[in-house]
């Protein structure tokens, strides 16, 4: 009898265990979500839009000519890839900022793009949460930065990732949620 018993609170423990999720902080996510947005398109804006990579399946036609394509380099989804890889080494950028008449929070850049900085250290927890982001949605943003969609920030911030998703928190942290651009 006692088996049984121990049987039904082991099933009972997995169930909850598999429907429990941690509570992630809103204003982090919503805020490494906007940051990586921010670096792809400085990074995509550094690149010379000339250049080109060429893709597709390298194969011969019946004339001899090969069957491929070029794409500008800056939009291929190579040229993402590696952009991806390294986005969330920048976070340490970034910086927990409270406005001082809203109480609103978010993390803006405080650091100059041009050189190295050599200022008080980022969040870690922002770093984290650019990598979990990252991890997750990585398909997502290549494809949607591929695109050149407009509105990436709304459609991979809030659609995607859905970190901004409880539209009653967006309303009312709205703030917190603008564009990382100083």
């Amino acid at each position: 009898m006692a088996s049984w018993i121990i049987k039904i609170a082991l099933m009972a423990m997995s169930i909850l265990i598999e429907t429990t999720e941690g509570k992630k902080d809103k204003v982090l996510y919503c805020s490494a979500c906007r940051a990586i947005v921010d670096e792809l398109n400085y990074s995509i804006s550094q690149i010379d839009p000339k250049k080109t990579i060429n893709v597709g399946a390298f194969r011969l036609k019946p004339d001899g000519s090969l069957t491929d394509k070029k794409v500008p380099l800056a939009r291929s989804e190579t040229n993402l890839s590696e952009l991806l890889d390294g986005v969330c080494g920048s976070m340490s950028d970034y910086a927990l900022h409270v406005d001082p008449d809203t109480k609103k929070k978010q993390y803006k850049r405080f650091a100059p793009r041009s050189s190295d900085f050599d200022g008080p250290e980022g969040s870690n927890a922002l770093q984290f949460a650019c990598e979990s982001i990252v991890e997750e949605f990585e398909d997502d943003i290549i494809s949607l930065f591929a695109k050149e969609t407009d509105h990436v920030v709304d459609k991979l911030c809030n659609e995607v990732s859905g970190t901004v998703s409880d539209m009653l928190w967006f309303l009312t942290h709205q703030a917190s949620c603008l564009p990382l651009s100083a």
